[in-house]
Parts: structure tokens; sequence; C-alpha cells
């Protein structure tokens, strides 16, 4: 890798390695180009990344924002390498995690202003069409010079990558970065969607669809605040002996009951016979979606949409569903203001009053190796993958 001298008025491009998405299921490693940090950027040395089910849905070809080429990425922890003019909130040497949700704090700004959403739109036009925010990519390809796009605005499957400084958020220097790295998506999402988004009560019941790191960070979450009964739902049994020693009371597979929708099972074995108080969709899948509605209580139940579903697809219910109680709403990164959030997480996993360790199933090394990292969360025993690129 070529050094960097880290003078605002002196700094060097950097080569360095990357899993670059080319097209659908098309990932390969290359040498890419990284451009100095423009004003109000930063350039970071990432330290590891840990894979997550959006990267893998971006590169199946589902995300109708996907662009090729790319490199993807967005879980991951960072050291910053060098900043760019107007830079105050991190210094060259800090730790940090990247948040895909940026959160700008602007006083013009009624999202970051309101206790009722993390959407900050700052950045969000540029975001979705793979550029920084001045409208150009950071990326280009070694060997040709060919632009390549931001992902996410993170980018982390690469040894270097540029974010906004808006989209960073600055940690303990003592926290692991493995474990960190947890907090800029899933685990946060989870978390969240049950102390911000649904505000689940002590005694409730709840049901957990989807059984993977996300759902299991929302049975964590429920345990936490002391759910009373709490289900979940899954078509691989070998998710059950984790569930339970999070918190799950039962858990259900929908293979064992044929044809009977998901639904009815669980509200006839709810608590009250009228479904759950809280339930969430960790799925991503509309079916699913539509199971989590109907299975919330009569009268009170709110069903909160966590998974991301593929481009295109629609939920459908009856609207009895909702005139008999029911609520239904979504999640973007559990409701959390990425930059005020990911450092107090991170100083609560520290405490040990977050327990993370379990969600890191896997361990991989380099750059190269996120292949293999890919091949672990498809096999069905993986929850998180984490990549050391040093």
């Amino acid at each position: 890798l070529s050094r960097t001298r880290r003078s605002s008025s002196t700094m060097e491009s950097i080569k360095c390695k990357a899993m670059v998405a080319f097209g659908v299921n098309d990932l390969r490693e290359e040498e890419v180009i990284v451009a100095p940090p423009k004003a109000g950027e930063v350039r970071m040395k990432v330290m590891c990344n840990a894979l997550c089910h959006t990267d893998i849905y971006t590169l199946s070809g589902q995300d109708p924002e996907g662009l090729f080429p790319s490199i993807l990425g967005h879980e991951a922890g960072c050291v910053v390498e060098a900043v760019g003019e107007g830079v105050t909130s991190v210094k060259v040497g800090d730790h940090v995690v990247p948040g895909y949700t940026p959160q700008c704090k602007g006083s013009d700004c009624m999202f970051c202003m309101s206790p009722k959403t993390n959407l900050c739109p700052k950045i969000r036009g540029t975001q979705g069409k793979g550029v920084m925010p001045d409208g150009t990519s950071r990326f280009t390809l070694a060997k040709d010079g060919s632009t390549v796009y931001h992902f996410m605005g993170c980018s982390t499957f690469a040894e270097y990558t540029v974010l906004a400084e808006i989209s960073i958020a600055k940690i303990d220097p003592a926290a692991s970065l493995e474990k960190a790295c947890l907090f800029g998506c899933g685990i946060s999402t989870g978390l969240g969607a049950v102390w911000n988004n649904a505000k689940v009560e002590p005694f409730s019941s709840v049901a957990v669809f989807g059984l993977g790191a996300v759902g299991f960070a929302v049975v964590q979450a429920a345990k936490a605040v002391g759910a009373s009964h709490i289900v979940g739902i899954d078509v691989n049994p070998n998710k059950f002996e984790m569930a339970k020693k999070l918190g799950c009371d039962v858990c259900y597979n929908p293979k064992d009951h044929g044809d009977e929708p998901m639904q009815q099972v669980l509200v006839k074995n709810s608590p009250t016979g009228f479904g759950f108080d809280y339930t969430f969709d960790c799925t991503g899948n509309v079916n699913v979606m539509r199971s989590a509605l109907e299975a919330a209580h009569r009268g009170w139940g709110q069903c909160c949409l966590v998974g991301v579903a593929a481009a295109g697809k629609e939920i459908a219910t009856r609207p009895f569903q909702f005139i008999t109680g029911r609520r239904c709403f979504g999640t973007a990164f559990g409701g959390w203001k990425t930059r005020d959030a990911i450092p107090m997480l991170t100083d609560k996993m520290m405490k040990g009053e977050i327990a993370v360790d379990h969600f890191i199933t896997h361990r991989f090394n380099g750059v190269g190796e996120t292949t293999k990292a890919i091949d672990a969360l498809h096999s069905g025993d993986c929850l998180r993958a984490v990549v050391h690129y040093c």
C-alpha cells in the first residue's frame, strides 16, 4: 500500500485491495485507487468488516438502488487515516464505525432535530446514486481508471474507504473493533426496533419471525425489557437452541404445521388466545410480514417490519386487521441517531450491559476471504462472519 501524507494540502491517493461487485453475484478481488477525502469527508483504514444480509441482497440483484460496479459492505470497524477540509468531529487515529444512516445534527434539519425519527436526508440523494455528496466517486479501478460506485455511503469491502463526516460515529478506542462493528447495522437495528420503535413494555408477549442476527437481537432486547412470553419462528430448527438461551420460551418451525397459516398457529397458542402484543418481521419476506401483522393481538397488537423486501414486492392483508386494532410500522436502523447511538451502544457493550460475542460465529482474514464469509452466511448456521483486513 502506498503511504499517505496527512496534511490536507498534500494528501495522496491510496492503492489498496477491495472486493468489487461487477454485476449480480459477480464479486472479484481487485486493486482500487482511493482518492483523498474532500471537504467534509473522512478517509479510513478498514480494520474489520462484518457481513450483513443487506450486502448479499444487493449482490443478488434484488436491491432497486443496487449499482455496479460498486464496493459493498457497511458493518465495519475503522481507524481514521485522513480528514478533509472542515472536518471537526474526528481526527487521524480515531476509532470509528461507519453509519449508513447519517446524522448531520444541523439545526436546520427537521429530521435530526426531531426525536421522532433518525432519517436524516442530508446526503440521501447522492448516497442512493452511489456517489459522495459532491456527486463523484472516490474509487477507481487501478487497472483502467474506471469509476467504481459507493454503497450505502460506506463501501467497507475495501482496505480503505471514504465517508461523509456525518456518517461516522467515533467510539472508545479501547473497544474491540470486531465487536463494535456489529453496531453498524443489524444488531443495532434489532435492539432499536424493540426499544425505540415498538417500545415493548414489561410483561408483554412478543413473536419474532426470522432468527438470524437481527431476530436474535430483537429477542435479546425484548428479554432485557421484561417481556414475559417470547416466541421465535424460523424454518431452521438449528437456531432454536440459541434462541432459547437468549430469551425465547417457545420456537416454532412453520414446516411442522403443514398448510396451516403460521398466524393461526401463533394466535391459538398465544397467552390470551388473541395474538401477541408485539410482533417483529426480520425476514424481508412479504408473506411472513402478513403473518406477523395478523399474529398481532386483537385490539392493540403492534407489528414492526424490520426486514427489507425485494424490489417491487408488496404486502397484502385485509383492512379488517387494522379495523380490529392492529398497527403496523417499520424501522430503519432501529430508530437510532447514528453518531449519538453507536458510541453509547459500544459503551454499554464494554460495561457488559449488551452481550454481542455470540453473534460472531465465523472469522476470516484478508479482503479476498469475503467470498468465504458470504458462503458462511448462506450456510444457515452463521449469524455474523467478520473478515479482518489487518
